[in-house]
């Protein structure tokens, strides 16, 4: 795979957004019918995959002290641009919020899941007003448009609408992301400056407010350096967390997403910035390392998909612990170890929706990505003897991608099945 096909993917999977991914794409979908039809709708229709529906239930729409899919779909009937893609409900305001309840409460909005659908990411959208429909689809990824429809007249349509199957010559391996990594001129991933520089101060925002279930400000408190320490570990934590609280707490920040989750792009961000920032490593090493971290997820979710009913901090703790082991000067053999220690520890860890708890989730990610990487510069870790592991460090991640993908689909249906019940 050449260093452009590459880079391509790197831009393409690490972009802005606010809010969580699955609503916001929800709101994308409406906001993309809405302009369609060229009114503001009187009824909107929604037909949703079963792990999109999981996904954005429970967490909160940014702005508005409100959680769940109905303010976001009324936020981008009303204001959302799908010009701004996953950050289409920039333009919240408390204006703007009181807008959307108002719509809500004169507006037929129709929400179900589509059980039927082989698409694990998938919005189905139809909006109505004055005899006329919009429809558009949404599937594969977060802002990929698969089909717009007017008054049943198709104007556009992509017939490949899963972009969760890549090629046999699009996947990358571990070998080719630390080859990238190590060896692409600086000026091609100067962009993940700015990365760095958005996620940490979607942690900074959280010490200073109350946001999500506080974990991060709490692990940041002096007050509790007694029972936790002050140490690079715990801010590690902390300024991971932090950035989730914000995101998952409904706060208007901005953070840069990987493979369509912030909260993925996040713990591939912050603990590497944190522990490089605390050790004095300079500008390039920390560049590089933010590169194979992001790619490592990146490779991980080619083969996992979107959604699935692994937790996608396992994923992204999986990146962060290359990083880490690479700002601790490892090569590429640590780095094999580093992955192994990660898919023989947290590897069934669920998703179950997002949600302010995630902060927790993505704290026993991320600290489990320190101690594998400490083990790994150790040259201690996990065998073929163990587990899911292989040899290999590439088929132990297919092995872990596998297990997500295809094993834990039960697993999943009994997860949405909990969920429904309780909203019943």
């Amino acid at each position: 795979m050449n260093n452009k096909i590459i880079e391509q993917l790197l831009h393409q999977e690490v972009v802005p957004a606010i809010g969580c991914t699955e609503p916001i794409a929800v709101a994308l979908c409406v906001a993309k019918a809405k302009e369609t039809l060229g009114r503001l709708p009187e009824a909107i229709e929604i037909r949703l995959s079963p792990n999109l529906f999981k996904n954005a239930m429970g967490v909160g729409i940014p702005n508005t002290g409100m959680t769940g899919l109905p303010i976001a779909i009324a936020l981008g009937a009303t204001i959302g641009k799908s010009e701004l893609q996953l950050e289409v409900i920039r333009d919240t305001t408390p204006q703007a919020v009181e807008q959307a309840k108002r719509f809500l409460t004169q507006t037929d909005l129709r929400i179900s899941v589509d059980y039927e659908t082989h698409e694990m990411l998938y919005i189905h959208t139809i909006v109505r007003a004055a005899n006329h429909e919009a429809k558009v689809v949404i599937s594969g990824s977060h802002t990929h448009i698969a089909l717009i429809e007017l008054d049943e007249k198709i104007l556009f349509e992509d017939k490949q609408t899963s972009q969760d199957n890549a090629t046999e010559e699009e996947i990358l391996t571990l070998q080719t992301v630390w080859d990238y990594a190590t060896t692409v001129p600086l000026k091609d991933i100067a962009f993940l400056d700015v990365v760095a520089r958005v996620n940490m101060a979607a942690a900074n925002l959280s010490f200073t407010k109350d946001c999500g279930h506080g974990v991060g400000k709490m692990l940041h408190d002096q007050a509790n350096h007694s029972i936790f320490g002050d140490t690079m570990f715990t801010k590690i934590l902390a300024y991971t967390s932090g950035a989730c609280d914000a995101r998952m707490g409904g706060e208007m920040v901005t953070v840069m997403s990987n493979s369509g989750s912030g909260n993925q792009g996040i713990v591939a961000t912050n603990p590497v910035v944190v522990y490089a920032q605390e050790n004095g490593i300079d500008h390039e090493t920390l560049l590089r390392a933010l590169a194979l971290s992001h790619l490592t997820v990146i490779y991980i979710k080619q083969t996992l998909g979107r959604l699935s009913a692994l937790c996608g901090c396992v994923v992204a703790s999986i990146g962060s612990c290359c990083g880490l082991t690479m700002l601790m000067g490892g090569g590429y053999e640590e780095i094999t170890y580093a992955v192994k220690n990660m898919v023989a520890n947290i590897t069934g860890m669920i998703c179950d929706g997002a949600k302010p708890g995630c902060a927790l989730k993505v704290t026993s990610g991320v600290g489990t990505a320190v101690l594998s990487a400490v083990l790994a510069m150790d040259h201690r870790h996990s065998g073929s003897m163990e587990g899911i592991v292989d040899d290999d460090v590439d088929q132990s991640i297919h092995n872990l991608t596998a297990l997500g993908k295809e094993a834990m689909r039960e697993t999943d249906r009994m997860i949405l099945n909990v969920m429904m019940k309780k909203r019943n």
